[in-house]
C-alpha cells in the first residue's frame, strides 16, 4: 500500500532571478502533524502564479520517493528534501507510469482524484538549481502529477494511500504527458484521452487542439495543443525571395497598399486569411536594413499579394514605402506566416478592428463573402473619420454579397460630409455597451485587431456577450505582449541594444522584427531568449528548456542551433527561443 510520507507546504515569496524578482510557492517544507486540505490548496500552502498553478483541479501536488531516488542518481546528488520538486505531498507509491487521470484515493480524512500531470515551468528549475529539469521530468516520463480535493480532511504524514476507484480511461499520469509534450500525437489515444471527465479543462483544451489538427488538413508539423504557432502550414518559402510591386493604391488619407507579384508573373502561394509578410528594405545601401512585417489585407488565393500600410508620423518604414516604391521595383518578401487566422467557419463570425487592424481581419471578410458563409457575419470598425476610413466601398460590397452580413461602423468625430446610416452607424468609440446593444450570436468564432488596450475592451466586451474566451482571438500590431510567469513587472524600456554585452559580439546578426532591432550574437548569452531579455524586447516563455512551446516564435530566415534539443521540435519555419542560438545571421517575429 502507498504511504504518505510528508506534508509540504510554503508561502509565496520573492526569489532573486536573473537580476529581476520571482515570486513562487515552489519552496515547500515538511509540517508535523495533521494538515487540513481544502478545495484549492492546504492550510498553509500557496501559489504564486495563479495561471500556471492551483485552482480546483492543482489543489496537491504529488510527487514519489521513488522519483527522489532516481534522480538521486542521475544527477550524482544526495541533498534532497522532502518537498525538493514543489510537491505537496512526498508519497511511497504511485509512480506516473501506474497511476492513472481519474483513479480516486483517500487519505486520513480526504478524498482526491488524479486530474492531470504537472505543468513543467522554470520554478521547479530554480528550486532545484538546475535549469533543465523541465525538461528532464518530461523525458524521463517522471512528471508527478496533481490532485483534485473531493472531499476535505484532515492528512498527515504516515497515512496510508487508499485506492478507491479506478481511472475510466486507464490512461497513466506519464502516458497523458507523453501524448501533450512529445512528438506522437495518435488520433486513437487523444480520443481516449478526452472521454476522460476527470482531465482537468486545461489538458482536455489541449488535447482537442491536438486531435482538431488530426482531423484537418494535416499540413501543419507543430504541437498545436501547445501553441497557435504550431497549428499552421510552414511557410511557402524559406527566408526571402523578390517580388514586384505591381501597383500602388491610396486606400485613405493615410493608408495606401502595395501589389506585389512574382516576378515571373507566376500565382504566389496561396495565404491564409488573417496571414502576415516580413518585407526587408535597405534605405541607405551602407547601413543596416529595415525589416518590417505586414498583414495581407486582399483575397487570400489571389496570384498576387496586397499588403496595405499606415503612413505613420514617426514610422521609418513606411515612410520609405510611402516616398520611395514604385511600380516595378523589387522588395525582399518572405512567406506569409502567423498563427492569427480565421478558423472553422462552421459558426457565426465577428469581425472587429480599429484603424490599420482592419487589414488582416479583411482578409478574413473576403474569404468568408467567397464561400458565400451561410451564417451571421459581423463587421465591426472603429475609424476617426470617413477620411480615414479605408476599404469602406471594398466592405459594404462583401458585406452585401452575403446571406447574412451585418455591420457597425463608429466614428470618433465624423466629419460634416459623413452620412450617419450610410458611412457611419455611431458616433464615439467602439464600447461594451456598443456591443451588448448589437446582440451578437454567443456561439460565433470573434477575430480582434488594433491597439493592444483595444483588443483588451473587446475581448472583455465580447465575454460580457457571452462568447467563450477560447472563441474569441487577437492579433497584435508591433511587439508582442509579454509572458514572463511569475517574475514582478518592471518599468518597460523600449527595445535596445544590450546595454553590458558579455563579450564583443563578433557571431551573426539577430534581427527582432517586430521591435525594428538588429544586434551581434555573442556567446556569452547563453539562448536567444537570454539575448532578447537583455535587449528588452517582449518576450514569452515559461519552462525555459525546451518543452511548453510557450516561446515558439517565427524564423523568418537563417538557421539555429539547439542546445537541449526541444522535447517535441517546433513548427517548420518557427524556432524555440529558450533553448536555441543562431548558427548564422537570423531574423525572429518579436
Amino acid at each position: 500500500m502507498a504511504t504518505l510520507i510528508a506534508v509540504n507546504v510554503g508561502l509565496p515569496q520573492d526569489v532573486a532571478w536573473k537580476g529581476r524578482t520571482t515570486r513562487t510557492g515552489i519552496w515547500k517544507r515538511p509540517v508535523e502533524g495533521p494538515r487540513m486540505v481544502r478545495r484549492l490548496n492546504i492550510d498553509g500552502d500557496g501559489q504564486g502564479d495563479l495561471g500556471g498553478h492551483g485552482g480546483p483541479f492543482r489543489a496537491v501536488l504529488v510527487y514519489q520517493l521513488d522519483s527522489y531516488r532516481y534522480w538521486q542518481d542521475h544527477l550524482g546528488r544526495d541533498d534532497f528534501v522532502h518537498g525538493q520538486f514543489g510537491e505537496n505531498f512526498t508519497v511511497d507509491g504511485l509512480p506516473d507510469d501506474e497511476v492513472c487521470i481519474g483513479d480516486r484515493y483517500r487519505i486520513g480524512d480526504a478524498l482526491f482524484e488524479v486530474t492531470q500531470p504537472r505543468v513543467t515551468c522554470y520554478r521547479v528549475g530554480l528550486r532545484m538549481n538546475e535549469p533543465r529539469m523541465p525538461a528532464l521530468l518530461v523525458a524521463h516520463g517522471r512528471p508527478g502529477f496533481y490532485l483534485k480535493v473531493l472531499a476535505e480532511g484532515l492528512v498527515q504524514a504516515g497515512d496510508d494511500i487508499i485506492k478507491i476507484a479506478d481511472g475510466p480511461g486507464g490512461m497513466t499520469v506519464a502516458d497523458i504527458d507523453a501524448l501533450l509534450y512529445k512528438a506522437d500525437h495518435p488520433q486513437a489515444h487523444l480520443e481516449r484521452a478526452l472521454r476522460i471527465t476527470a482531465l482537468s479543462p486545461g489538458w482536455r483544451a489541449s488535447m482537442q487542439l491536438l486531435l482538431d489538427e488530426a482531423h484537418g488538413t494535416g499540413a501543419s508539423t507543430g504541437n498545436a495543443g501547445l501553441t497557435g504557432a504550431g497549428a499552421v502550414p510552414p511557410p511557402a518559402w524559406q527566408g526571402f525571395r523578390p517580388l514586384t510591386v505591381t501597383a500602388i493604391v491610396p486606400e485613405s488619407s493615410d493608408v495606401f497598399s502595395l501589389l506585389l507579384g512574382a516576378p515571373d508573373g507566376d500565382p504566389l502561394p496561396a495565404a491564409l486569411p488573417g496571414q502576415f509578410v516580413t518585407v526587408r528594405m535597405q534605405p541607405d545601401p551602407q547601413g543596416p536594413s529595415l525589416i518590417r512585417s505586414y498583414s495581407l489585407s486582399g483575397q487570400p488565393g489571389d496570384p498576387s499579394y496586397r499588403i496595405s500600410i499606415k503612413q505613420e508620423p514617426h514610422g521609418v518604414g513606411s515612410a520609405y514605402l510611402r516616398r520611395h516604391a514604385a511600380v516595378h521595383d523589387t522588395l525582399d518578401v518572405a512567406a506569409p506566416r502567423g498563427a492569427f487566422v480565421l478558423g472553422e467557419t462552421s459558426a457565426p463570425v465577428v469581425l472587429i478592428s480599429a484603424g490599420v487592424g482592419v487589414t488582416p481581419v479583411l482578409a478574413m471578410l473576403h474569404s468568408l463573402a467567397a464561400m458565400k458563409h451561410p451564417h451571421q457575419v459581423w463587421w465591426i470598425h472603429g475609424a476617426r473619420d470617413g477620411v480615414e476610413h479605408p476599404f469602406a466601398r471594398e466592405v459594404g460590397a462583401l458585406l452585401s454579397g452575403l446571406p447574412a452580413g451585418h455591420r457597425y461602423i463608429a466614428y470618433s468625430r465624423p466629419r460634416d460630409d459623413d452620412r450617419l446610416g450610410e458611412d457611419y452607424d455611431g458616433v464615439g468609440r467602439l464600447s461594451g455597451a456598443v456591443l451588448t446593444g448589437l446582440d451578437l450570436p454567443p456561439e460565433a468564432r470573434a477575430y480582434v485587431c488594433g491597439p493592444t488596450a483595444f483588443m483588451d475592451d473587446m475581448t472583455a466586451a465580447l465575454v460580457g456577450c457571452r462568447l467563450e474566451p477560447s472563441r474569441i482571438h487577437t492579433e497584435i500590431f508591433g511587439s508582442v505582449s509579454a509572458i514572463t510567469p511569475g517574475v514582478l513587472p518592471a518599468d518597460a524600456r523600449a527595445p535596445h541594444a544590450p546595454a553590458s554585452p558579455p563579450g564583443p559580439g563578433t557571431g551573426p546578426s539577430v534581427s527582432f522584427a517586430r521591435s525594428s532591432l538588429t544586434v551581434p550574437w555573442d556567446s556569452g548569452y547563453g539562448t536567444l531568449l537570454d539575448l532578447a531579455e537583455a535587449c528588452d524586447v517582449p518576450v514569452r516563455w515559461s519552462c525555459r528548456s525546451g518543452v511548453c512551446h510557450t516561446c515558439e516564435t517565427a524564423l523568418v530566415s537563417g538557421r539555429v542551433d539547439y542546445s537541449p534539443d526541444p522535447i517535441d521540435a517546433p513548427a517548420d519555419g518557427n524556432v524555440l527561443i529558450c533553448c536555441s542560438r543562431p548558427h548564422q545571421d537570423v531574423i525572429i517575429d518579436l
